[in-house]
């Protein structure tokens, strides 16, 4: 924190506080201050990164702090009238001095707000400067400063530094908005690289897999030579002796071929998992395909959601389409046969693939939503849903995904949709519906 602009704040709360009407912690660092009547001023004591800003938008629900520095925090603050505001031994400390009158006395504490790098704090002292709670205490261990309830708060060693002369910020209120609107555009950017990054790491494996799936006629081929040699030691398995290492014998075409056979186990035991082996690798050979394609559709499903995040204007735009999973969100995840969004209290599945499409029909409830564009190939959604109607904002949104995942170019596009009831399967992910809506929408 620069100290020219503590100075424009101690300058700006000196002109327009002149009492506390609320105080409380709303994250980790940062606590709320409400002077006078809704002038509300953020100050973030994150360790060298702390700022002090306002928003516009103050009606989103805090986190519930009840630890002893919040309750001390409240008690001192709420409602007091301030005393003095200073920027304390002309350092980066800004001290909020108060009077707090109850029914039985007066009690003057003071708010001390360090913005001093290592010692970034929040410390709550007396009239005589002892301590009576702080964001961050610190004992004898961890610094030669200590700061535990009850002691007197020993004062920091001012670093000796030239203040530069800077030109004074005119619209002090539009520039402390202005700071939280870098804070947020800072925090979405960042976001938003990080979300993409993890999004093109599950491609880029995904292609990886691709690229080293064999090919449907090498598997035949391998299938074809272990059929074949499997069948020549059967044939043979009179002129086999116990523990013979080769045998040679002539192949389909009348050519001399050498056969390696396993010492550990008898001849018709390994040509019977010569066989196995066959049937696996023409088993897989006949599914290769499939394989393939839904490798695919989940690659098109990536290089979209990309597109989505990078299309993204605010941080609920990048949590919608790719929030951050908790802890335990992560297990279950491996176990999803299908994509999910969260849009309220409302569970979107998308399907990416031609599997995930028919899991989703199949299990999907008789009251679900289903969504797919008019006439045209696309993924099938599905809101989970117990009631007759859903809010008209859930159906854009689950027929702007279905159309956003379904397709590579903007547009007008119109989407289908009906209760799952209505949704008659016909072969694989191919469907007939009727009764149902049409919504256009654009993407």
């Amino acid at each position: 924190m620069k100290y020219f602009f503590l100075k424009e704040v101690e300058k700006y709360l000196l002109q327009n506080a002149f009492h506390i009407k609320s105080i409380k912690r709303v994250a980790n660092n940062t606590i709320l201050i409400e002077f006078n009547d809704k002038n509300i001023i953020y100050f973030d004591l994150t360790k060298s990164n702390s700022f002090i800003y306002k928003k516009h938008s103050t009606n989103e629900a805090f986190k519930d702090f009840n630890a002893p520095f919040d309750l001390v925090l409240q008690k001192k603050f709420n409602n007091s009238n301030i005393e003095k505001i200073c920027l304390y031994n002309d350092d980066k400390i800004l001290n909020i001095k108060v009077q707090n009158k109850s029914s039985y006395k007066t009690t003057t504490s003071i708010l001390q707000v360090e913005f001093t790098g290592k010692h970034t704090n929040i410390i709550i002292l007396d009239e005589n400067r002892c301590i009576l709670e702080a964001l961050r205490h610190i004992d004898e261990f961890s610094s030669i400063r200590v700061v535990k309830v009850g002691i007197k708060l020993e004062e920091l060693a001012k670093k000796s530094f030239i203040p530069k002369a800077i030109t004074p910020i005119l619209d002090f209120d539009k520039h402390l908005y202005k700071i939280y609107e870098n804070i947020e555009q800072n925090k979405f950017l960042k976001n938003q690289i990080q979300k993409i990054s993890q999004i093109n790491k599950k491609k880029q494996k995904l292609e990886q897999i691709i690229y080293s799936l064999e090919s449907k006629k090498d598997l035949e081929n391998i299938s074809e030579k272990l059929y074949e040699k499997a069948n020549l030691i059967l044939s043979n398995l009179h002129l086999i002796s116990a523990y013979q290492k080769n045998l040679k014998t002539l192949d389909k075409n009348n050519e001399e071929i050498e056969i390696k056979l396993e010492e550990s186990s008898c001849a018709s035991t390994y040509a019977n998992s010569l066989f196995n082996k066959a049937k696996k690798a023409k088993k897989k050979a006949l599914k290769i395909n499939i394989e393939k394609n839904n490798l695919e559709e989940k690659i098109k499903f990536f290089a979209r959601m990309i597109v989505n995040l990078q299309n993204s204007k605010n941080i609920d735009d990048l949590e919608f389409f790719y929030p951050k999973k908790n802890k335990n969100q992560i297990k279950t995840k491996k176990s999803e046969q299908c994509e999910i969004f969260f849009f309220g209290i409302y569970k979107i599945m998308l399907g990416t693939s031609q599997k995930e499409n028919i899991f989703l029909l199949k299990h999907a409830k008789a009251s679900d939503f289903w969504f797919h564009l008019k006439d045209m190939p696309s993924c099938h959604v599905f809101v989970q849903n117990s009631k007759k109607n859903i809010p008209q904002s859930v159906i854009e949104q689950a027929a702007k995904l279905c159309a956003k995942f379904s397709l590579d170019s903007s547009g007008t596009y119109k989407v289908d949709y009906t209760q799952r009831r209505n949704v008659k399967i016909q072969h694989g992910a191919n469907v007939l519906y009727n009764p149902y809506s049409t919504i256009v929408i654009k993407i």
